[in-house]
């Protein structure tokens, strides 16, 4: 395992911390598409008392899109509201990083991430805002380079010209395995302020079982890139493996994280994470009756999902899917799915790659037709606003 180990610069407060499946191919055997607590609470399960005394949502829901925000995207992927207003948006294949304004649509590019090499599912991924983003204006970045998949993070400077709005990057962390398939990408901080990055196999199956390796897991770091305090493993960042290719993170109102997950060809995921546990990929897909793997709370069917991006809104995960061309409601009690999934949007926009959350009832989502999968004749990438219940 090859990890850039960096001197901690600031003192840093330790966070008191199935029913139908997608391929994550597109087709047969293809290449696939891709509040503070402690950190054994923060993803935990909910224990059965928890999850009586929980509200559940109803059983269906609804999804109405309010707008299109802006369109004419070129193969977009992470995607990271400012608090402040603007939309930030990452291009895959162009490496560029693009501020859109939430109101008029407007798209002013803030640069080019230096040393991103697209090719596959490979490329600039996940986006993410420094938990400190109001006083130090740094973006975290996941990208392919020409040797590995890494996280880096860039000064935002919104006071110079277009282009150059971007500093130079910093590397905080590096050596998560490459590949043409299965890249991971997904970054995101979580309520404890540690940063949650979701890995691939990059192909190779062995790597998911291997908690030496980056491949195949749900990492936990510092904002400098070391483990985080309270992993499960000593002085490792892997947070929980066993898994084939994560593209979605998402906390509920309790702190407890979500993961969506690329199967082969038969189950599609989405997992309640717990530190530690073994997800079971290679040796199980979807459900297993071995007690040692953790068990989907949903499962998906090769054309349904192809999951990429999650969100947390109205009590229920909302998945985004690719191959599946369609938006998918889980609704939740506690760390069960409380009903069957349900599915909005289908075929209506194309791929979806990026569901976020933009408070309350709405949400922000993104196509992903110009991904070389797509067919960009549905509708150039755009981002459009959602009001969900």
């Amino acid at each position: 395992m090859i990890v850039q180990r960096r001197a901690v610069t600031a003192v840093l407060a330790a966070g008191a911390l199935l029913w139908m499946a997608g391929c994550s191919s597109d087709g047969g055997g293809s290449p696939s598409d891709e509040g503070s607590t402690s950190p054994s609470r923060t993803s935990a399960q909910a224990s059965p008392s928890e999850q009586a005394t929980e509200e559940t949502p109803p059983a269906k829901g609804s999804v109405k899109v309010l707008r299109t925000v802006t369109e004419d995207l070129k193969t977009p992927w992470g995607l990271a509201p400012l608090a402040d207003g603007g939309l930030l948006v990452s291009s895959r294949d162009e490496g560029t990083i693009t501020r859109v304004d939430e109101q008029t649509g407007k798209k002013t590019e803030l640069g080019e991430v230096p040393g991103v090499s697209a090719a596959g599912e490979g490329g600039l991924l996940g986006i993410a805002l420094s938990p400190d983003y109001a006083s130090d204006h740094m973006i975290y970045a996941y990208f392919t380079s020409a040797s590995d998949n890494r996280i880096v993070r860039m000064l935002y400077d919104d006071k110079k010209p277009a282009g150059e709005q971007l500093g130079a990057p910093d590397t905080v962390f590096k050596g998560i395995p490459k590949g043409v398939i299965h890249n991971g990408g997904r970054i995101a901080f979580g309520p404890d302020r540690m940063l949650y990055v979701g890995t691939g196999e990059s192909g190779d199956g062995n790597l998911s079982q291997d908690k030496k390796s980056l491949g195949g897991k749900i990492l936990r770091l510092t904002p400098e890139g070391e483990p985080a305090p309270g992993n499960p493993f000593p002085d490792s960042p892997v947070y929980s493996y066993g898994h084939r290719n994560v593209q979605g993170l998402a906390w509920d109102s309790k702190q407890r994280l979500f993961a969506s997950e690329f199967g082969q060809d038969t189950w599609d995921e989405l997992n309640a994470i717990k530190p530690g546990d073994d997800y079971g990929w290679p040796n199980a897909e979807g459900k297993s009756s071995d007690p040692k793997y953790h068990n989907p709370i949903a499962q998906w069917r090769t054309d349904d999902a192809s999951p990429s991006g999650i969100a947390y809104a109205e009590g229920s995960i909302w998945m985004a899917g690719l191959k599946g061309q369609r938006l998918w409601r889980i609704p939740l009690k506690g760390t069960e799915a409380s009903a069957a999934p349900q599915a909005f949007l289908t075929g209506e926009y194309g791929r979806l790659r990026t569901v976020v959350s933009a408070g309350g009832d709405k949400l922000w989502l993104v196509t992903s037709n110009t991904d070389g999968r797509g067919n960009p004749k549905q509708g150039d990438d755009r981002i459009l606003e959602l009001e969900v219940s």
